[in-house]
């Protein structure tokens, strides 16, 4: 266990558990004029510990990145703030990364989101064809 190694004993299975379940995180990228910019992503805590999300092309946030590879993800509800998790980072657009279809995980994390919003995986995996790996580098919990 790398970066995860950093949480408490006490706190490890409990952050681990809300980085691989919770559905919705708070990506924070930074402008070029040096303003943050956040927006909510589905996200995935990959076996290796970097978390995958996937984008749609044009987007701010991959500009964002692109110039400014530090980023925060921040975890969605955080029971009345008594339990905020957030991972700092360094973002990367893979070019050449598995899709959303490749990555038997994601799917089966988004599974019925996918369904409601998009019909279809090939659907979601044809409009959000581009992936981003974060490295985190801190955790604060």
């Amino acid at each position: 266990m790398g970066w995860l190694a950093r949480v408490p004993t006490g706190r490890r299975d409990h952050v681990e558990a809300r980085l691989r379940g919770n559905l919705m995180a708070w990506l924070t990228t930074v402008r070029p004029d040096g303003r943050p910019r956040t927006v909510p992503v589905w996200f995935l805590l990959t076996d290796d510990e970097t978390i995958l999300l996937f984008s749609q092309p044009g987007k701010a946030k991959l500009r964002n990145i692109e110039a400014n590879p530090h980023v925060t993800l921040a975890l969605d509800v955080c029971d009345l703030g008594r339990d905020v998790i957030t991972v700092d980072g360094l973002a990367q657009r893979v070019a050449n990364h598995p899709t959303a279809l490749e990555v038997p995980q994601y799917l089966a994390k988004y599974a019925e989101r996918i369904g409601a919003l998009y019909g279809t995986p090939e659907n979601f995996a044809e409009s959000f064809s581009e992936a981003v790996v974060v490295t985190p580098s801190a955790i604060h919990t």
